[in-house]
């Protein structure tokens, strides 16, 4: 239980610094992260850091084919956790 508490407070925290080191990137007119590498990184668990970051900086905000990805990614992940809370919850009773 604890490791995936761990992982999911790193894999957040590591998705919310990308999209802040990709909005400063921009800025600067640099290289950037690739919005596959920022897609990944929700599919990784990373999706509440990638809204977040995506609000934080409004970062992303225009792209409207990433932005269905990525909120395609956080209701898939919404409802698998759904569906494993009720499964726990019947085990219980």
């Amino acid at each position: 239980m604890w490791i995936a508490v761990i992982y999911l407070w790193g894999i957040n925290t590591l998705t919310l610094l990308a999209f802040g080191w990709d909005k400063a990137r921009a800025r600067r007119r640099k290289s950037r992260v690739s919005e596959r590498r920022l897609l990944w990184l929700a599919v990784l668990g990373g999706s509440p850091g990638a809204v977040l970051g995506r609000w934080m900086f409004r970062h992303k905000t225009r792209k409207r084919g990433f932005s269905v990805w990525l909120f395609a990614i956080a209701g898939v992940q919404m409802i698998l956790i759904f569906l494993v809370m009720t499964e726990a919850s019947e085990k219980l009773l």
